[in-house]
């Protein structure tokens, strides 16, 4: 469903694959469905919303992305702290390529990453270097980490972090073509499924909160493989040793939510792994967490990818069977979510009609007559009646 990115944590599994589920109707709990053909599904939408930005993103500049800072052998950092440094960037790099008549040579191209130093102002003195990633720019605006998560201060640098729109921006950005495409396809096998059962706004909730829940497991247990380096601790099998400032992007927490949540529904329904292989959907989905947990725990290639997937499998699982924990994530947009208790209560206290209105509107009425009111006026009445 997913494709491995270089430095990004959201990886293949093994071969890649891509699922088809046969459509079905689903039973109540939820309202709606898929909606009319005139109206577009929250599926549609949300793989429209990340074509798009790939796309987009393909268009605009790209930018050296900075993510670790490393102070250089025998600086004392105390003893330059209020200097003012320069921090510098990889303009370009030299790469070995064959020529058509079979010799190797040196060729300068544009960098795409890599190390520059970080030198004090004025001079040529190295106290440091920093390591960058090229990066599409909506991308490097978007893209979860450890670092850019939590507050952290970094030499030379300063604090950073607390980018908490992160947490829900890296579910629409893509390393590459394939990624976009495996993710996509299993969005669309197994996103209408779900979005049938839950309705359109339950279930953008759901897909959102599948992928937060990915991003937080892949924080903690990165937050806490860090911790044990630092202290040089021995190493906890589970915990990811990754670099905190490894970006994390793509969709499949939230897809690996929706799958797993399909296979909570309708477990026995038969699904084609590589559009080949027949097997029943909790066959497939065990054999996922599996993977995903023997990655994580032997810390093999994209642990830290398997463990986000991990998170999202873990929450689609538990909210597709409590669903009534959905409501209230749209909250703080207010009246935009007609299935949030603070929008219910607002229409509440907005249509109930006020008892000395009522009074009003039946004073009038004995005094001129019912075709006296206005339309608002018996609006306002018909309500209370229903009400009544």
């Amino acid at each position: 469903m997913v494709r491995r990115s270089p430095r990004s944590t959201f990886g293949a599994h093994p071969g890649g694959t891509t699922m088809g589920v046969e459509s079905r109707r689903w039973r109540e709990p939820g309202q709606g469905g898929l909606g009319a053909l005139s109206s577009l599904s929250a599926t549609a939408w949300i793989i429209i919303a990340c074509v798009a930005v790939f796309v987009v993103d393909g268009f605009l500049p790209a930018r050296m992305v900075p993510l670790e800072v490393s102070v250089a052998p025998g600086v004392n950092i105390e003893e330059i702290r209020g200097k003012q440094v320069v921090l510098t960037e990889p303009v370009s790099m030299t790469r070995v390529e064959r020529m058509p008549d079979g010799r190797l040579a040196e060729r300068t191209v544009p960098a795409m990453g890599g190390d520059a130093p970080i030198v004090l102002e004025g001079t040529k003195t190295a106290v440091g270097t920093i390591s960058y990633q090229l990066m599409p720019l909506l991308n490097s605006w978007l893209y979860f980490s450890t670092a850019k998560a939590l507050i952290v201060e970094q030499p030379f640098v300063g604090w950073t972090g607390l980018e908490f729109w992160r947490i829900i921006g890296f579910q629409f950005v893509h390393a590459d073509v394939n990624h976009l495409l495996f993710n996509m396809l299993g969005l669309f096998f197994f996103g209408g499924v779900i979005e049938h059962y839950l309705g359109k706004k339950r279930y953008l909730a759901f897909y959102l909160l599948c992928g937060i829940f990915g991003a937080l497991l892949y924080l903690v247990l990165n937050l806490g493989g860090w911790a044990l380096h630092l202290l040089k601790l021995p190493a906890i099998p589970g915990l990811l040793f990754n670099d905190p400032t490894t970006p994390l992007v793509g969709a499949s927490a939230g897809i690996f939510g929706i799958m797993f949540a399909a296979a909570r529904l309708a477990p026995h329904t038969q699904v084609l792994l590589f559009f080949v292989i027949p097997m029943k959907l909790r066959t497939l989905a065990i054999l996922l967490l599996g993977w995903a947990i023997w990655t994580v725990v032997r810390a093999g290639n994209n642990a830290g990818g398997e463990a986000a997937h991990l998170g999202g499998a873990v929450a689609g699982w538990y909210f597709i069977g409590n669903t009534h924990h959905l409501h209230g994530f749209f909250d703080f947009l207010g009246r935009v979510d007609p299935t949030s208790r603070a929008g219910a209560a607002r229409r509440a206290r907005r249509q109930a009609p006020d008892n000395a209105e009522i009074d009003r509107i039946l004073a009038k009425i004995q005094a001129q007559g019912i075709g006296s009111l206005t339309r608002s006026e018996r609006e306002t009445l018909s309500r209370a009646s229903r009400d009544a």
